[in-house]
């Protein structure tokens, strides 16, 4: 689960079996990016895809974080590949990240380690984009 802004940098990463439910995995990595206290006090919306719709899940982040959730849908009526504003930031991250070969295979046994080189990577994309 990944938390990026709006210019696609990284603000949270949370790596975790394949069997945790992605609304549950969501929670966790929000509440991780709560606890950024200020470095995050202007965050009021949020923009998801529409594996997180859904009035529980909208409300737990509404109670817990103070933030709204805005979920992004394909229009119904079109077929195939649409790009749909706001999600393209974090396949834009995504991109990155596979520009960097310990990434495009997970290698790593543990979670933390594959979080570890994450974070390393996006170092190393927002160290170059500086310069």
């Amino acid at each position: 689960f990944m938390t990026v802004d709006t210019l696609g940098l990284l603000l949270r990463v949370l790596v975790t079996a394949a069997s945790v439910p992605e609304r549950e995995g969501a929670k966790q990595v929000l509440q991780q990016v709560k606890q950024m206290g200020q470095g995050v006090s202007r965050l009021h919306t949020i923009w998801a895809d529409g594996g997180f719709d859904g009035n529980p899940f909208l409300m737990w982040v509404m109670d817990v974080c103070r933030w709204i959730v805005e979920v992004v849908l394909r229009p119904e009526q079109t077929k195939g590949f649409v790009l749909l504003k706001k999600r393209w930031v974090v396949e834009r991250t995504f991109g990155w990240l596979m520009g960097y070969r310990r990434l495009v295979r997970d290698y790593e046994l543990w979670p933390e380690t594959s979080e570890t080189f994450i974070y390393l990577a996006m170092i190393r994309i927002m160290v170059r984009q500086l310069a």
